[in-house]
């Protein structure tokens, strides 16, 4: 297998409503940085300027792995985000693979979600499914209103959560919330409601899908790993990805490709040392690098950081 070096990636940036200041201070409104997504351009090294799908075209299993091939061939299976909400976003839900398909097309993937709660304000809250007891008919007759918020259930949440959110559950992050996301390589959503926001393009409810896919007994159950947790720990894993928290690590910890996976490693506080076989790289705040699955053995050390590690499970 050729080995090909690890890389960082340029985010991309989204500037939707109800973003805020945290990603990008000097910028008016960020509510999105698309940290690792097909489209972004590599940063450094030999494949600088190109698409990560351009890569992942040309490497095939060199960069993404023998178990990522399998799965989804040479396209790149997760789509990354941090996300800074200073307004709740939309009460939203995503589709199944089978759905996405029904309702967008061949092509289209559905949207397994996973989110870790890189820092929240007092009180602040999230929705992730229906209150026990809520009917399809009590949906359906709330559906796109005010109403619906009386059958949700909401949820305080602290820095250090994470919860993951599979097709069906109704969801909505809420103010003072900053999120790292993991998914599916998909940003297929049906909105549910609005708030009441005005309509602007791109903001349409989409009521019919969303009656469709709605699961009334999914409900993202939130995990508390503590905003001073230290040590290597899994934040959830699913049949699309697996999240690792790596924080305060003083001594290095060893981590393998095993030739299956590639492995991205996000920085969400302070910083991060990655080396291996014939590379190293520092990685500051909101700074990703990716782990081509031909790199095998590496190590990361962050004692004064927090890094997640996202890949396909293997």
């Amino acid at each position: 297998m050729q080995q090909i070096s690890p890389f960082k990636l340029i985010p991309q940036y989204r500037e939707y409503v109800w973003g805020g200041t945290r990603i990008r201070p000097e910028a008016e409104r960020t509510a999105e940085a698309w940290v690792v997504y097909e489209e972004n351009r590599i940063e450094n090294g030999p494949l600088a300027g190109k698409t990560l799908a351009e890569a992942a075209d040309a490497f095939g299993d060199a960069l993404l792995g023998s178990q990522v091939i399998s799965q989804t061939g040479t396209k790149f299976p997760l789509l990354i985000k941090i996300l800074d909400a200073a307004q709740w976003l939309s009460l939203q839900v995503h589709p199944d693979n089978e759905q996405a398909r029904r309702w967008e097309g061949e092509g289209h993937f559905g949207k397994m979600e996973g989110w870790y709660v890189i820092d929240a304000d007092a009180g602040a809250q999230l929705i992730s499914g229906f209150k026990r007891g809520v009917t399809p008919e009590a949906i359906c007759s709330t559906i796109g209103t005010k109403s619906m918020l009386d059958l949700v259930s909401w949820k305080d949440v602290k820095s250090g959560d994470s919860v993951l959110i599979r097709p069906g559950t109704l969801h909505a992050l809420g103010p003072g919330l900053m999120i790292y996301e993991v998914q599916q390589t998909s940003d297929v959503t049906f909105r549910v409601y609005d708030w009441d926001r005005p309509k602007k393009a791109g903001r349409d409810l989409h009521l019919e899908q969303a009656a469709d896919v709605l699961d009334p007994h999914a409900d993202g159950k939130l995990s508390h790993s503590g905003s001073d947790f230290t040590g290597e720990k899994e934040l959830f894993s699913c049949q699309f990805f697996k999240l690792e928290l790596l924080s305060g690590l003083g001594s290095p910890a060893q981590r393998d490709t095993i030739g299956r996976s590639f492995q991205t490693l996000t920085v969400v506080e302070g910083d991060a040392r990655v080396s291996g076989n014939g590379f190293q790289a520092l990685l500051g705040r909101f700074e990703t690098l990716l782990i081509p699955a031909s790199i095998g053995k590496f190590e990361v050390i962050c004692p004064r950081g927090v890094c997640l590690a996202a890949r396909v499970p293997v």
